[in-house]
């Protein structure tokens, strides 16, 4: 018998003991992979009494707020950095905002007084996407209603139209007893889906905003009518405050106008470059940057 033949009738050898064929991990079908998801629940629950745990402690650490939107920011843009597979951006940006919304919710009572300027709601459906579904809230025909909430603080935060130059509410912040800041943009998620929402909102409280790292600043400034935008612009500029959008309001019959700029990064009370503008800045405030699908 030939070499050839040989090797054509010899049988494989069998496997080794311990070489067994490679096993299905959901062999038991759907009841199987029910089972894994909800150990995984089980477990992610567990997590979240954890997280509550936690911020029992931190609310008895001193910190100046509940709600801190910079913070926030924080935590979402870090989350969205590191998230990968195929769950969408946005299920984890919504998650988180519920999340955030029920631990605020533990630390104190937290009311929103909403400004609705739309028939179809859409003030109040940004404030839900924000701060949680069943938030309590109440609403507004006007900004000076929602304000006088936050003013008497029978309401955390006010939710307000984003200034345009029909509108004065933004010249009224800083003469309320407390002072009023604006601490944050609406929506965070930039990312408009069909039917949400795509006005603007900024919100406002009577503590001031926590930087996240990514900001942009709100600056009121009164002008004389010889005052163009350019010139302040360029004003701003070399003081180090390179201006943004700017809106303009001008009192009726008076030759002076306020106008809100937005600059770059957060600028405090103190930023020693206010001092170098001609006509020094009222700082309104400031928000995180929002973010959105693709990071931007």
């Amino acid at each position: 018998m030939s070499s050839a033949t040989q090797t054509a009738e010899t049988p494989s050898p069998d496997p080794a003991p311990d070489e067994s064929p490679a096993q299905d991990p959901w062999r038991g079908g759907l009841p199987a992979l029910r089972a894994a998801l909800d150990r995984i629940d089980d477990a992610l629950h567990d997590l979240l009494m954890q997280r509550a745990a936690v911020v029992e402690q931190v609310a008895k650490s001193g910190k100046p707020a509940a709600f801190r939107p910079g913070r926030e920011a924080q935590i979402i843009r870090r989350l969205l950095a590191r998230h990968s597979g195929h769950l969408p951006r946005v299920a984890i940006f919504r998650i988180w905002r519920e999340l955030l919304a029920g631990t605020t919710s533990m630390q104190t009572q937290f009311t929103l007084a909403v400004c609705e300027t739309d028939a179809g709601g859409a003030m109040t459906q940004l404030a839900r996407e924000h701060f949680g579904a069943l938030t309590p809230l109440r609403v507004h025909g006007s900004p000076g209603g929602a304000l006088t909430e936050v003013s008497n603080q029978s309401a955390s935060v006010a939710i307000l139209p984003f200034p345009t130059e029909t509108d004065s509410w933004w010249t009224t912040l800083s003469k309320r007893e407390p002072r009023i800041h604006v601490v944050a943009r609406l929506p965070f998620w930039t990312t408009r889906p069909e039917g949400a929402p795509g006005t603007q909102a900024l919100v406002v409280a009577t503590f001031a905003p926590d930087p996240s790292d990514q900001d942009r600043s709100l600056l009121a400034l009164e002008l004389d009518a010889d005052v163009s935008r350019a010139r302040l612009s360029v004003e701003l500029t070399a003081a180090g405050l390179p201006a943004g959008a700017m809106v303009l309001w001008r009192y009726p019959g008076s030759a002076h106008a306020q106008v809100l700029v937005e600059v770059e990064g957060f600028v405090a009370d103190d930023d020693p470059r206010l001092t170098a503008v001609p006509r020094r800045p009222m700082v309104l405030g400031g928000y995180a940057i929002p973010t959105g699908a693709n990071g931007a």
